[in-house]
């Protein structure tokens, strides 16, 4: 059964950086498709981020210059560096993973706070 749990969240100060990680449980991890999503409270979850399995990568205007996208397939991780940070970075991120499923973690929190 894929799962993919996500770590690395928590409060930060403005300008501040954090590494989000993403570790993916099951088989042929290379194979999905990554992307990280935020959902901060009374808004629509957003795409921030993502990496396909050929490591093309995509990002969000929005976060486009702070973060970044990798993984490792080693590892079976992909991460997200968030860089820079800013209040309105504050939500709950999530990962997900598509392939022939579409799975979902359950999200970290980053809060970006003086």
């Amino acid at each position: 059964q894929v799962q993919v749990v996500e770590s690395g969240g928590g409060l930060v100060q403005p300008g501040g950086s954090l590494r989000l990680s993403c570790a993916f449980s099951g088989s042929s991890f290379r194979l999905y498709d990554m992307g990280w999503y935020r959902q901060a409270p009374g808004k629509q979850r957003d795409l921030v981020a993502e990496i396909t399995a050929s490591d093309i990568t995509n990002i969000a205007d929005s976060v486009k210059g702070r973060f970044t996208i990798s993984r490792d397939n080693a590892k079976n991780t992909v991460y997200l560096q968030m860089n820079s940070l800013k209040p309105e970075d504050t939500a709950v991120y999530k990962c997900n993973a598509r392939y022939i499923l579409n799975i979902w973690g359950k999200g970290t929190l980053v809060t970006v706070s003086s």
